[in-house]
């Protein structure tokens, strides 16, 4: 059975090239989740390039979520600089969501 795995990492940057980059990151994980069968939900992808819209707080509750909606949670390389991502690794070991930090990591 397919599960859905959920892309936490940075997204916001100094520079509009920084965001870019955070995001292709993001995609770059999204994709590794999908060639091992399952589906990845990427954020990145859903608000890209909507900074300033609304405040940041709405793209991360929206962000929350989807993520309850998933299976579990994969870390993006440099996740560690992202307080959006801390919030979500909290709310996803609040739920008992497993969290893990390379894509090898989940057992199909």
């Amino acid at each position: 059975m397919k599960k859905i795995f959920y892309v936490a990492g940075p997204y916001r940057a100094d520079t509009e090239r920084g965001v870019v980059e955070n995001i292709r990151m993001a995609e770059a994980v999204a994709i590794e989740i999908w060639k091992t069968g399952h589906i990845a939900l990427c954020p990145h992808l859903n608000t890209r390039l909507f900074g300033g819209i609304l405040p940041d707080e709405a793209w991360l509750e929206g962000a929350i979520e989807l993520m309850k909606r998933c299976d579990g949670i994969v870390l993006v390389p440099g996740w560690q600089k992202s307080q959006g991502t801390k919030i979500e690794i909290e709310k996803a070991q609040s739920m008992d969501m497993p969290v893990f930090h390379n894509v090898s990591d989940i057992k199909c």
